[in-house]
């Protein structure tokens, strides 16, 4: 039987953590998923943001009116869209592949794999074992357990965001039930594309784990461009004379019904490790399937670490690499163990509106019996604001009145996820909203004066 120094489990951010340092180490590398590279680069962040950016494009153009710019009928050529993006990131995958399958030291199994016993894993035919292991084999969309989910002559049109990038034609209309991120990106992308959006979202507003005010003006704000209909729990999915049929339930059990020529369920991600049998292995899973792991990134076995969407709450790219640097580390190093830094974990919505939020919310301060101070600014009240017509948007920052330390910031509007940066930043080092509002030069009229201005309106102590 193969034995190996380390197996790392999943291509994505575990992939980066075999390099030069590892030369002399035997490495096998498991993966079954039909792209190599894992969710971020095929099916996740990078291409939706791909599709979001033109988007963005198509309302500017749409909107362009209001500032005196008469730009006419906009067309949106789908075919060209979608080859543009997969033809940047497939050559990336198929790259990557490629060179991590010619690397000296490292044995690449395209496979599903699970344990048998400890410390060995089986892939395909094969049995092996390893000294260590890295679990980073990611997770896949939710699929409700309703009737009509696994009919396959509704596999066509039934889409996860796996397969809703890759359709051959735009749709004229497009069903999307669910109401976080990934429902909201691609509502946003459809709508702008032209398809005839309907959301069908079981809570009462979008993005519900955002900040209060900022989840009821983005639930606002996106109804004004798509069918919105709140308080609706999945119940069926089925065909209706060529079209797909959703049936839905209210919260008093009145039944409805939907039709659309394309279905997206974005009702959350689950983690991979039921694929693993993780139990042969000593290695223990939460109630919902997350790996259990200390600051440093260890299971409950000696000798396996996990990382990214199979370990954490946090299902973000960002997040998988800092923990992927962390094994990294760990595993060069045992003697000297880091732990993983997940005290100030930003998020971003690439929607129309776009989000972004760091740190805590202010219902989650209220909950907390924590003192809290508040300084909000419209995007309309700066300089910049005023060229973009804004009237919508705003930047809000929670900061304790007693130090000034930030506690959480959040930003709705556009270019949301690149001004919340020096917020991070400040959160991140310790800097506080006096020193960052008044000790350093903020460019006039850039759009990052909403952010200064915010952080002015938060009344301290003294």
């Amino acid at each position: 039987m193969r034995h190996f120094d380390l197996c790392v489990i999943g291509s994505g951010s575990g992939n980066s953590i075999v390099d030069e340092r590892f030369a002399d180490w035997s490495v096998a590398m498991v993966d079954g998923q039909e792209w190599f590279g894992g969710t971020c680069l095929n099916v996740g962040c990078i291409p939706t943001k791909m599709f979001a950016h033109p988007a963005d494009v198509v309302e500017d153009a749409r909107h362009a009116g209001r500032l005196g710019v008469d730009v006419g009928d906009v067309q949106v050529r789908w075919q060209d869209i979608r080859d543009r993006v997969f033809g940047r990131i497939d050559p990336i995958a198929v790259g990557g592949e490629a060179w991590r399958r010619d690397s000296a030291n490292v044995a690449l199994y395209r496979d599903y794999g699970h344990f048998v016993a400890p410390k060995m894993l089986r892939v395909g035919d094969e049995q092996f074992t390893a000294d260590r292991f890295v679990l980073a084999a990611g997770s896949r969309p939710r699929l409700p357990d309703v009737p009509g989910m696994d009919d396959p002559a509704l596999a066509g049109r039934v889409h996860t965001s796996d397969s809703i990038m890759r359709l051959d034609a735009l749709p004229a209309s497009l069903i999307i039930v669910g109401g976080g991120l990934v429902a909201v990106e691609f509502a946003h992308i459809f709508a702008a594309y032209g398809t005839q959006v309907t959301v069908l979202h079981r809570g009462s507003r979008l993005l519900k784990y955002m900040d209060d005010d900022v989840s009821s003006r983005f639930t606002d704000l996106l109804s004004r461009r798509v069918v919105l209909r709140l308080g609706q729990h999945l119940a069926s999915v089925g065909e209706s004379g060529g079209r797909v049929e959703v049936g839905t339930t209210d919260d008093d059990g009145i039944e409805y019904f939907f039709e659309a020529e394309q279905v997206l369920i974005a009702t959350g991600r689950v983690p991979n490790s039921d694929t693993l049998d993780l139990a042969a292995t000593g290695v223990d899973v939460d109630e919902d399937g997350v790996v259990v792991v200390d600051e440093f990134q260890r299971t409950t076995a000696d000798g396996i670490w996990a990382l990214g969407d199979l370990s954490g709450r946090w299902q973000l790219k960002h997040v998988a690499n800092h923990e992927a640097r962390v094994v990294q580390h760990n595993l060069l190093h045992p003697d000297d163990l880091v732990a993983s830094d997940h005290r100030f974990v930003p998020q971003a919505v690439f929607s129309g509106p776009q989000v972004a939020t760091v740190g805590l919310t202010e219902q989650e301060c209220r909950g907390r019996g924590l003192r809290h101070a508040v300084g909000v600014r419209d995007y309309g009240a700066v300089a910049y604001g005023w060229a973009l017509e804004d009237t919508d948007h705003f930047a809000k920052v929670i900061a304790d009145p007693a130090t000034g330390q930030l506690l959480g910031a959040h930003i709705i509007g556009p270019d949301a996820p690149n001004l919340i940066q020096p917020l991070i930043q400040a959160m991140s080092f310790g800097l506080d909203v006096r020193a960052m509002a008044r000790g350093q030069y903020w460019i006039h009229p850039a759009l990052a004066e909403v952010v200064e201005n915010a952080l002015l309106a938060v009344e301290l102590d003294a």
